[in-house]
């Protein structure tokens, strides 16, 4: 599966969530996600050690799609800024890869 890049907005003190539909690299159809699992961080430096982790969820397994998302709770406690993020998916056989990747740009919400 090839790495997909997609950068995102996150809003301080707001619910996020985004939706990623995966494709089968060499058919252009739907990528059956039945028996995967996923992991999705993010850190200020690809370095780091200190990182926030992504809720990963499956909307829809045989037709490719995989949630990540935070909770108002978990993104009133970001600092604005740019960060560095990826989502690695785990095979039923238990081969792991990184499926999307890209940046996360936090912004303060104005409204209280």
């Amino acid at each position: 599966m090839a790495v997909y890049v997609s950068n995102l907005v996150i809003y301080t003190g707001t619910d996020f969530e985004q939706v990623f539909v995966l494709e089968g690299s060499s058919t252009n159809s739907a990528f059956d996600l039945t028996g995967y699992t996923g992991a999705s961080q993010f850190k200020k430096y690809k370095s780091s050690s200190s990182v926030k982790n992504f809720v990963v969820t499956f909307t829809n397994r045989p037709l490719g799609k995989v949630k990540i998302g935070m909770g108002t709770t978990m993104t009133s406690d970001l600092k604005p800024g740019k960060y560095f993020y990826d989502l690695k998916l785990t095979s039923p056989s238990g081969v792991t890869s990184r499926v999307i990747e890209g940046q996360v740009l936090v912004k303060k919400s104005v409204t209280r």
